[in-house]
């Protein structure tokens, strides 16, 4: 169990104070607002005045003028700002985050990297979002455990680094909470249901050694179902299936078209055959196949679509309720109700499941639908959910009933996602959809916000910079090339309008969307812009208006545009390193939202947030848990 309900910054004495800050913080602060889905990054060069002069204050922009991006970076993530302390009095958060304890004999600087230090606004800034994100620092308990939990060579079969390291320390954290279950109450946890199991890596540890877990793997789509089922063969859980034919006499069927004499399945009758084939397998319907796994583990694989968190469908599906997983298989009959099995369990406790739901990075609402089983089943008694895509979550509130501080035109892909009201969407809180900050109700981020929340920023190298800040620049100088051949309208006045535009498009319409191009297209933005050009007059709507405006676009005028901003680029990356570092605290805001929705319900006894992997590897780390009462 957590020792701490939340991974807080020092200054917190407890959740809810760190509750009420951010929050007040992300609802009340300008700069933070526009940072966090107030602007875009295509209207970096089609609005007047440019965003980087409208958006930052004067003195940020003349300190970053003086240094690299890359040591911008560094003051923003990763320097001591202890450093700073004594520039000048203050008594806003920043001065009072800092030690006092500093060594007055040493001299007092002045400089940093050969120039004046920070502008103190901007010190302040960069402490005040510090303290408002959570710590992700991971914390490994016990190393002889997790070097016993090293997966086999079988076992991590298709994986990348990232994901082994993923599957190694998250397979060990669900197993000692689920041990703790055990010790600290009268439930046992019986079964683990996997959200969005995808290629069952997760379920694949779980059900191996050490553990020997008995895993409902839910997923939607059957390719991936039937790729889980042929890396169990591989990671030698399971056997292939052998099939004996009379291949002379199979052959000659399959020339004439006698399908008469085949079953199904493809398998020869005996009495048709020289050599008679093996009896045929008993079949269960697609949707409730499973693997057996020596040793008491095993994995069952559910195809189902989640679209909220009653797991009744699935609950009334599982085999081998009160037996060992890998027992008799049951029959369809006994499936066709879901509901009198689920009844039968709830009237005898000592036949029911006890199960608990987890996610290896289930992407936008799965989380949501996850957290939510905890409550509206019987038989879940426990959830562990790690989450990520929060640009695929959607909203639950309706628009904003005011003015909001943001630089952005309206469009029609925001307009439809912010006035989604999806009950399942984002907050899930009646603490964030009811808080209540100069006069508006709930709180709010767009999907522009959301998805700048699943940058890493802290593992941003010197080779990624380049690349990705080199296709941001790419991109909206190419929005500007369309804005002055009228292919898209300028960006309407600060204050006009409080809706917000989606990648690609500043004015009314749908947007422009280029997708991936090859990489080559990225060597020059001559070969950028003929990548994109190419890719969108193929549309079957717009091509045409996109041929007959980039007829006369030479390589010439191409040049000229990059030589004309070539020194905007530098802002751009500034203004994009600013909105991925805030972003930071609207990820927090989203994992609180979660850890927040669980406190409320009566039914939950402990919960909490705690970082599961290193960030280097795996960036969106933090675990969600429920235990239920």
């Amino acid at each position: 169990m957590a020792t701490r309900p939340l991974p807080l910054h020092p200054d917190f004495a407890d959740a809810e104070t760190y509750v009420d800050s951010v929050l007040t913080f992300a609802t009340s602060c300008e700069l933070f607002q526009r940072l966090c889905g107030g602007v875009h990054i295509l209207d970096f060069f089609t609005k007047e005045p440019d965003l980087y002069s409208t958006v930052l204050p004067s003195e940020w922009r003349s300190w970053f003028s003086l240094h690299q991006i890359s040591d911008i970076l560094d003051l923003l993530m990763r320097e001591d700002l202890q450093q700073f302390e004594n520039v000048r009095p203050s008594k806003g958060d920043f001065a009072a985050g800092l030690s006092t304890s500093s060594d007055q004999s040493n001299e007092m600087k002045t400089e940093w990297r050969g120039h004046p230090f920070p502008p103190q606004s901007l010190l302040e800034y960069i402490w005040t979002i510090r303290k408002h994100s959570l710590d992700r620092t991971f914390r490994v308990k016990d190393m002889n455990k997790i070097k016993k939990a090293t997966l086999s060579r079988n076992v991590s079969v298709g994986m990348k680094p990232k994901k082994i390291h993923e599957v190694e320390n998250f397979a060990k954290y669900i197993d000692n909470l689920s041990s703790e279950i055990a010790l600290t109450s009268s439930q046992s946890i019986t079964h683990f249901v996997d959200f969005g199991s995808g290629q069952n890596y997760l379920g694949r540890a779980l059900a191996s050694s050490p553990y020997y877990h008995s895993v409902i793997a839910v997923e939607s789509k059957v390719l991936n179902i039937d790729g889980a089922k042929q890396m169990d063969i591989l990671a030698k859980l399971t056997e292939k299936e052998v099939i004996m034919r009379n291949k002379k006499e199979y052959r000659t069927q399959t020339l004439q078209g006698n399908r008469d004499t085949r079953s199904f399945d493809g398998h020869i009758n005996s009495s048709s055959a020289k050599i008679s084939s093996l009896p045929a397998p008993r079949l269960l319907p697609r949707q409730i196949s499973r693997c057996a796994v020596v040793d008491g583990g095993g994995i069952q694989y559910v195809e189902h679509m989640i679209q909220d968190g009653d797991l009744s469908a699935v609950i009334g599906q599982i085999q081998g309720v009160g037996t060992e997983l890998r027992g008799d298989s049951v029959s369809s009959s006994e499936l066709k109700s879901s509901t009198h099995a689920v009844s039968k369990w709830v009237n005898n406790p000592s036949l029911s499941p006890q199960l608990m739901v987890i996610s290896l990075h289930s992407c936008g609402n799965l989380v949501h639908h996850g957290i939510r089983s905890l409550i509206l089943n019987p038989c879940v008694k426990a959830v562990s959910m790690v989450g990520c895509c929060y640009n695929l979550v959607t909203e639950r509130l309706g628009p904003p009933t005011h003015k909001l501080p943001r630089l952005r035109s309206s469009s029609l892909r925001l307009d439809r996602t912010s006035s989604s009201c999806d009950p399942q969407g984002f907050p899930m809180s009646e603490r964030l959809a009811k808080f209540k900050s100069d006069g508006e109700e709930g709180v709010r981020f767009n999907i522009t916000a959301r998805m700048m929340a699943v940058q890493a920023p802290r593992n941003w190298t010197a080779t990624d910079c380049d690349s990705f800040f080199t296709r941001h620049f790419y991109r909206a100088l190419l929005q500007r090339i369309f804005l002055d051949r009228g292919l898209v309208e300028r960006p309407v006045e600060e204050g006009l309008d409080v809706g917000v535009s989606p990648r690609g498009w500043t004015g009314p319409g749908e947007p422009i969307l280029i997708g991936s191009l090859r990489r080559s297209c990225y060597d020059s933005f001559i070969a950028y812009v003929r990548g994109a050009l190419a890719k969108l007059v193929d549309e079957s709507v717009r091509g045409q208006q996109f041929a007959s405006c980039i007829d006369d676009l030479t390589d010439d005028d191409i040049l000229r545009y990059e030589a004309k901003y070539a020194n905007k680029k530098k802002e751009l990356s500034i203004a994009w390193s600013l909105m991925a570092f805030s972003a930071e605290v609207v990820e927090s805001i989203i994992v609180l939202d979660r850890w927040l929705f669980l406190r409320e319900q009566a039914q939950v006894k402990d919960c909490w947030v705690e970082a599961v992997f290193d960030y280097k590897q795996s960036p969106r780390n933090l675990v969600v848990v429920g235990i239920k009462n």
